[in-house]
């Protein structure tokens, strides 16, 4: 049975202010940035964020949205604590874009809307107490609804990973202060619809539809329906586990908002909206590949981390691209993932990362020791041709300097020698590694096994 889903992505937008009121949206201290206006207090009058609209646009428009006319708010009415004014302000009628797409892994998959909405208060819950902060309540989201054209979890946490690249580059969200929570519809083809609400995190969302595809399928199996009915996710369990009866969108009462006059999107602001759009990353994919020659996974990789683009280009402007692109890619990926530094943290000077990859470009330091350097650039900044110079680092070009080790070595392993003459290839590589220990890593490899080798079978 096929699974079916779509996703409903609640985006924080990088706003200073809140959506409706000048109200900060980086506040620390609970129920410190409330204002009458977030809090729906009688004769309090919304005054929409010109910025938060701006970045609506922008997303909508990247995602090849048709765009409304007018820009309409409506009240969605409900009952719970998290909304003090018993109705969230947010788009229903007639959404800011509708008709988009966003292409991954070669499969376009539909965007049904997106529009602007004001976030819920936060409940925090202590036991059998429930506190509420209202710091978040009126901060401003935009909704990003896809059609059911998902059809496995691996493939949602991709559609995701692709949007959030997406956001980065536009400039609307910054993931060190915005939040991106997911709910999930899915169903197995001809059967009901679940609901998994507030999921947070590429892994969890993953996490989520595989147990929830698994639990739908066993009950099937077990001659039961499913019901139509709304879960949450635990992550701590791995679980998905039954909230509420799903409502329909009826039963919320949708009125148009009379405090917030329509506002009109003018092809002149849409002009001024598309100008904004940067090059975003699948754009610079097929450049990459035209100017610098490099390969397509090389110019994926790159491309889906903005800073990464932009670090290459830096680089690839005075060393070999293909060069450039592949220690960046794996190399400085490699050094990150290992001492679990984010690359948005990452302080290093690009000028000595081309200093350093000049070095082995020139063929003046051997790749292991590029690496080490490398792995030293990420802790604190220093020139490393300097300390190539200070420390003797250089390779050792001279044939006869190697030949003379490699000797040593032969004579110092007769065991190793004996192992590889019987047809143990393996016994070479311990006598190679006993030449690059003498050089400290300074000979070229492939010019050690080229000696060893004419010296063992001559």
């Amino acid at each position: 049975m096929k699974p079916i889903i779509g996703l409903e992505i609640h985006v924080q937008l990088n706003t200073d202010t809140k959506l409706f009121c000048s109200c900060t949206t980086q506040a620390k201290k609970p129920n410190s940035a409330c204002c009458p206006v977030c809090l729906g207090m009688p004769g309090s009058k919304p005054v929409l964020n010109k910025l938060a609209l701006d970045y609506g646009l922008r997303l909508a428009l990247a995602l090849k949205c048709k765009i409304a006319k007018q820009a309409i708010f409506s009240r969605k009415t409900y009952f719970y604590p998290d909304m003090s004014k018993n109705y969230q302000i947010t788009q229903y009628e007639i959404p800011l874009g509708f008709d988009g797409y966003l292409e991954v892994n070669g499969k376009k998959i539909r965007i049904k809307r997106i529009h602007l909405e004001e976030d819920p208060a936060s409940l925090i819950h202590k036991g059998s107490i429930v506190l509420i902060d209202y710091n978040r309540s009126g901060i401003p989201l935009v909704e990003i609804v896809t059609q059911p054209d998902l059809n496995s979890a691996s493939e949602a946490r991709d559609f995701l990973k692709k949007l959030v690249t997406v956001l980065n580059y536009l400039g609307v969200y910054d993931e060190n202060k915005c939040v991106v929570k997911t709910d999930a519809n899915i169903s197995l083809e001809g059967h009901a619809r679940v609901e998994i609400k507030n999921i947070s995190g590429f892994k969890e969302i993953e996490n989520a539809l595989a147990y929830e595809i698994e639990r739908q399928k066993h009950l099937l199996k077990e001659g039961q329906e499913v019901t139509r009915e709304t879960r949450g996710w635990d992550a701590d369990k791995g679980v998905t586990f039954f909230q509420r009866s799903k409502e329909l969108e009826e039963e919320y009462g949708y009125i148009v908002d009379t405090d917030l006059v329509p506002i009109g999107l003018s092809k002149d602001l849409l002009a001024k909206v598309k100008e904004q759009i940067p090059e975003l990353a699948h754009e610079k994919v097929e450049r990459f590949i035209k100017q610098y020659k490099i390969k397509r996974d090389d110019a994926e990789a790159l491309a889906s981390e903005l800073l990464l683009a932009d670090l290459f280009e830096k680089v690839a402007k005075e060393i070999n691209p293909i060069l450039a692109a592949r220690w960046l890619r794996i190399e400085l990926v490699r050094v990150l993932h290992y001492n679990e530094i984010d690359l948005h943290k990452l302080e290093i000077d690009e000028a000595h990362l081309i200093e350093l990859l000049k070095l082995v470009e020139s063929k003046q330091i051997t790749e292991p020791t590029a690496k080490r350097l490398l792995e030293m650039l990420i802790e604190k900044p220093f020139s490393p041709k300097e300390y190539v110079e200070k420390h003797g680092l250089k390779m050792i070009s001279s044939s006869q300097e190697i030949e003379k080790l490699c000797k040593e070595a032969i004579e110092a392993n007769p065991k190793a020698v004996e192992d590889y003459k019987a047809g143990n290839e393996k016994a070479l590589h311990f006598i190679a590694g006993y030449v690059m220990k003498l050089t400290k890593g300074k000979a070229k490899p492939q010019e050690v096994y080229k000696i060893l080798d004419r010296l063992l079978k001559g």
